[in-house]
């Protein structure tokens, strides 16, 4: 005989309570993989600085503090310490002479190219194991909260820009 739980959360409640749940299972494999490769040497807070990067090439440290919310001390550490991976590289800007462009150089591509694929491979095995209607459900599911989020980030990405004391 089953358990009542009690009264489900409202859909979207429910549905962040599940992502917030498999983002902690995705984060803990991570860590796992990491501790396999050689990627545990890039930070999460590092990984960020390449996302960005790769979005969008050829951006200054101000318009990369501002996607994540940064102080401009620790975007510039974070870069440092990617440049001298050779993760990413500064050049003179073409518009003003004061700034810098950055840029993923193409080990800092390879890298993200290979840790996404490592990430593939280990969530092949769980998916596989899924009836394959719930894989096509997922496969929706994610697709739509992409957008949402991709909606949601293009707005923020947008906002007026206002000093955070919160570090990278």
């Amino acid at each position: 005989m089953s358990r009542d739980p009690g009264p489900r959360p409202k859909p979207a409640k429910g549905a962040a309570q599940a992502a917030s749940a498999v983002i902690e299972l995705l984060e803990v494999l991570w860590e796992r993989s990491n501790d396999v490769t050689a990627s545990s040497s890039v930070s999460a807070s590092q990984l960020r600085v390449m996302y960005c990067l790769e979005r969008e090439e050829g951006m200054n440290l101000r318009r990369l503090g501002h996607l994540l919310g940064a102080a401009p001390p620790s975007v510039s550490r974070l870069c440092d310490r990617l440049e001298a991976m050779g993760f990413v590289e500064r050049t003179p800007s073409q518009v003003s002479r004061r700034e810098l462009t950055l840029c993923l150089t193409s080990r800092g591509k390879t890298h993200l190219a290979e840790l996404r694929a490592l990430r593939q491979e280990i969530l092949m095995a769980p998916i596989q194991n899924m009836p394959p209607a719930a894989r096509a459900a997922l496969l929706d599911g994610l697709s739509a909260f992409r957008e949402a989020l991709e909606d949601v980030e293009a707005v923020r990405a947008h906002a007026p820009t206002r000093t955070s004391p919160q570090s990278a």
